[in-house]
């Protein structure tokens, strides 16, 4: 372990020692603060029919190096996919220096799309740019970042080593996007509430306490969005809902958090079977819109779900079905 931690001290080293010998001849990457890009990886291999022999420009990091001598190949990464870099030193001016190139640096290159005789589709760069120099070392593909913990801790790099990680981010946002959407169109006002509270109130939990210098007074981050909302339905909103952070000072572990996002609804001259149904709807809504189809467990049975009374108040499932509890 010990020489493991001295190695990688030296190779950390070297590539200060490369960002340094840049900076002396005047190639310091990180004064580069822009670079167009034209086209994006997932784009150019899935329609590369329209790409084929094209001049793009793209940007990424560097994710693995094969060749040698006078030809290179280089996996580029960017935020849609990886796609390979074909270069060879009599088309690029500045092939020595490219050759030192770390993985993980961050590159942009232009180049005209092509397939090669082993019919990969490739980028024959022409030019070659470094945009920023990795300081540190990313995993090993293999037998990198597979630690649970580690990979929450550094989310970041968890990003890099692992993109299909990147999915989850997306459709999350376009859940949030989404249910904004279904909301709006149903005439509800979206807001915002204060997040310090004189009282901590709207649920049954430990909150975060903290002290507001200028009134002398203790305040409390706020366990729930319920009784400001409230408030807004009492001053004349009918429909009115707010997604947003909310912190409970209490357990925690790997799927929960003290600090999470909550969604709340509040509607006027409607009781408990309006937002039954209006829950339903969501559901179905956003497994079409994000998903593509309602057949899947949450919502592979028709609306309305069973609605059975029974105490207490919370929903089950039974043989993938919704199911409403209700207390009588």
């Amino acid at each position: 372990m010990e020489e493991q931690q001295q190695n990688l001290g030296d190779v950390l080293a070297v590539r200060r020692e490369k960002l340094k010998t840049l900076q002396e001849e005047g190639k310091n990457p990180f004064i580069i603060t822009k670079f167009d890009v034209t086209a994006h990886a997932r784009d150019i291999n899935e329609k590369f029919e329209e790409y084929e022999e094209k001049t793009v420009s793209i940007a990424g990091r560097i994710m693995a190096k094969r060749g040698q001598g006078k030809v290179g190949f280089y996996d580029l990464q960017d935020s849609t996919d990886k796609i390979q870099l074909f270069l060879k030193k009599n088309l690029l001016e500045n092939y020595d220096d490219i050759k030192k190139t770390d993985i993980g640096d961050i590159v942009g290159v232009k180049g005209e799309v092509f397939k090669t005789h082993m019919g990969q589709i490739s980028i024959r760069a022409t030019e070659f740019t470094l945009l920023s120099k990795s300081l540190q070392v990313l995993p090993e593909k293999y037998h990198g970042l597979k630690d649970m913990d580690l990979r929450y801790r550094q989310r970041y790099v968890d990003l890099i080593v692992n993109p299909e990680v990147r999915d989850v981010f997306v459709t999350r946002s376009r859940i949030i996007s989404k249910i904004r959407q279904f909301l709006d169109d149903r005439g509800f006002l979206e807001v915002e509430t204060p997040v310090l509270n004189t009282l901590a109130g709207g649920a049954n939990a430990r909150p975060f306490v903290t002290h507001h210098n200028t009134l002398n007074i203790p305040l409390y981050l706020r366990i729930a969005l319920e009784l400001p909302l409230k408030r807004l339905i009492v001053g004349g909103f009918d429909k009115v809902y707010e997604i947003s952070r909310v912190f409970r000072n209490e357990g925690m572990d790997a799927t929960h958090n003290p600090e999470f996002t909550l969604l709340e609804t509040y509607e006027a001259y409607t009781d408990y079977n309006g937002v039954m149904d209006m829950v339903e709807a969501l559901y179905a809504y956003l497994a079409q819109e994000v998903a593509g189809t309602t057949d899947w467990n949450l919502t592979a049975r028709p609306s309305p779900w069973r609605r059975p009374s029974s105490a207490p108040a919370w929903w089950t499932w039974s043989r993938n079905t919704p199911v409403w509890i209700l207390t009588p």
